[in-house]
């Protein structure tokens, strides 16, 4: 099995190591802190990785608390650390957190098991810097913006890459999706990516925002990058060894 670090490159970078051990059916426990999430995690493994036993941990109130307060709280760390527990004892071989605005408490809870733990953008975010300097971003839930943003210039820096962040906040998709209707929630996204047609490349900021990939591509001729694949395949190689 491969396993993140727990010594980090950088204090703010997960890591991993390789121990070339991985069982025929990896249970891979994916965290969630909304069910918007679940769906586009679901099918990505289904689709790139269809060998792997994906299990869902939702607990809901994680993004209802995160929206209440600015900043982290000593109390939301502590809760990351529980949850990574829980999922090591019922037999994960790897940990993906799918949502997108808990940096700072996915890397506490990495520090504290033994098995790989992976933030929901790495991965898109390493692909969408090796395509250029100029790095579009649609987002719908902004009290993940700043960690993400955050996030993205560690990344940069360790590349050692010129790459600059525009975000957009697409106010009232996430609303709607969360009432049903995603046909709105991407047609609200697809709307505003125009606005960012001069990047090298868009990503979709969340899991739950892959949803509107087709409709994106349909308005853009920029390259668009969503997490869910980019998150299967990354912890599907590391693990591979």
């Amino acid at each position: 099995m491969v396993a993140w670090s727990r010594a980090c490159r950088s204090p703010e970078t997960l890591s991993f190591r390789k121990t070339g051990r991985m069982s025929k059916k990896p249970r891979i426990v994916l965290l969630h802190g909304t069910p918007v999430a679940i769906e586009p995690i679901q099918r990505a493994f289904a689709t790139r990785w269809p060998e792997a036993e994906p299990v869902d941990l939702l607990d809901s109130s994680l993004s209802i608390d995160r929206a209440k307060d600015h900043d982290l709280t000593p109390r939301m760390f502590e809760r990351f650390v529980e949850l990574g527990g829980y999922a090591h004892r019922i037999g994960a071989e790897a940990i993906l957190v799918t949502c997108s605005a808990f940096g700072p408490a996915i890397e506490r809870m990495a520090k504290e098991l033994p098995v790989p733990v992976l933030k929901p953008n790495e991965a898109m975010f390493r692909e969408a810097i090796g395509r250029g300097r100029r790095i579009g971003m649609l987002a719908t839930f902004a009290p993940s913006v700043l960690t993400m943003t955050e996030e993205f210039e560690q990344f940069v820096g360790e590349a050692g890459a010129q790459a600059t962040l525009e975000t957009i906040v697409v106010e009232g998709a996430m609303d709607a999706l969360r009432k049903g209707d995603a046909d709105r929630h991407n047609a609200l996204i697809a709307a505003r990516a125009p606005e960012l047609a001069h990047c090298d490349a868009i990503m979709l900021a969340h899991f739950s925002t892959s949803r509107a990939l087709a409709a994106v591509t349909a308005a853009v001729n920029t390259p668009v990058l969503t997490a869910p694949d980019a998150a299967v395949d990354r912890i599907r190689a590391a693990l591979a060894g």
